[in-house]
């Protein structure tokens, strides 16, 4: 692999996540130029923005015959964005949890996932079943601009507090709405060139190196590829963090992840002739982590709606996990079955026994403090 290679990939990289700020400034912008909700701004448009690097990336690869990139990268993103990007914003400080993420948005992507794996047993996404998806993730949008009209008025501060209040005059263009049409417009044709060349470059070097370390592009495209086209969540989540929004943390997650299976894959499958592959190992494997992933969340999201610092660690060591048993697999190492020994029989029952018992002791709680208890 030539240097030239290397670099074009390190600006790839960069191209995609400039891209994907550029693009979430300008559609959220466009956004409340339109008076959409600000609930349906932090849950869609930025969702959907920071899920442009998967897009476009998957696409690519999809076009260029490598489909195990292109499937390995929505999956390991789901997996890094619960894992290493809630770990991470979790790390920083505790994470406050949205009650309609746990009672609406987390079922729907837990009930996606599977529905994944389900369309994935015979080995092939059609372009029908892509073509499902795709109006799946149509309908759930809908369904949340109509949600949104029924929003509180706390909820509609709380998100005005992040993308300004939608319904002042300075908000729309502080008296030149056609100034501010024209700029951000041009926020969203810029972020999409540059999310087209990067996904471009990123695709060429993540097969380089494919070839030179021996890796599968299912490896490939469920490690560097995945990590680095969830760069823009982890910023957002992180920053979001920081600055004291840190519901919009989750909602970004959880929002992103949905709309990479609903919206991203469905997309990238329906504009595939002939459907994209689904290697075994990701329907042995990839796809159960992700959705047992998915699955543990939900009880650390409803324990008193708040995400600890320890269980971000928590996080953050399972993701260190997932990745050490990749490139273990990939590399055929010989403490492969030991590893997966010790995760199987002792590290995720003694993880699940935790999570039912913090589960149960905030149920208990709970109707202690209703008074059925």
């Amino acid at each position: 692999m030539d240097l030239l290679t290397i670099v074009l990939f390190i600006i790839g990289l960069a191209f995609l996540v400039g891209g994907a700020e550029v693009l979430v400034k300008g559609a959220s912008k466009v956004a409340v130029l339109l008076g959409i909700s600000p609930l349906v701004i932090g849950l869609t448009v930025v969702a959907l923005g920071t899920s442009s690097p998967e897009l476009a990336v998957s696409i690519k690869a999809s076009i260029s015959g490598q489909t195990d990139i292109g499937v390995g990268n929505i999956v390991g993103s789901n997996i890094c964005n619960f894992l290493l990007i809630l770990g991470i914003a979790a790390s920083v400080t505790p994470l406050f949890v949205v009650q309609q993420l746990v009672r609406l948005d987390v079922p729907i992507l837990i009930g996606v996932s599977i529905l994944l794996y389900i369309l994935g047993l015979d080995g092939t996404l059609t372009r029908t079943e892509g073509l499902g998806l795709l109006i799946i993730g149509i309908i759930y949008t809908v369904f949340l601009i109509y949600k949104s009209r029924k929003e509180g008025a706390e909820v509609k501060d709380e998100y005005d507090g992040e993308y300004g209040d939608v319904t002042s005059p300075k908000s729309k263009g502080s008296g030149k709405p056609a100034a501010g049409w024209i700029k951000n417009i041009s926020f969203i044709v810029v972020g999409l060139a540059l999310l087209t060349i990067g996904s471009q470059w990123l695709v060429d070097g993540a097969v380089a190196f494919a070839r030179v370390m021996g890796l599968s592009e299912l490896v490939i495209g469920l490690t560097v590829v995945a990590i680095g086209t969830s760069l823009p969540e982890v910023a957002t989540s992180v920053m979001a963090s920081l600055r004291g929004e840190r519901d919009i943390a989750v909602g970004n997650v959880v929002g992103s992840s949905l709309y990479n299976i609903l919206l991203v894959l469905g997309l990238t499958t329906s504009l595939t002739p002939g459907g994209i592959g689904v290697a075994p190992s990701a329907i042995h494997f990839d796809i159960p982590v992700m959705i047992v992933v998915t699955f543990a969340a939900l009880p650390i999201f409803f324990t008193g709606h708040i995400i600890r610092r320890w269980e971000g660690a928590l996080f953050l060591a399972y993701y260190a996990c997932y990745l050490a048993y990749l490139l273990m697999k990939s590399a055929e190492h010989s403490a492969l079955p030991y590893f997966g020994g010790v995760m199987l029989l002792f590290v995720i029952p003694l993880t699940f026994v935790t999570i039912i018992i913090l589960a149960v002791r905030a149920f208990r709680n709970g109707n202690e403090e209703s008074g059925i208890i």
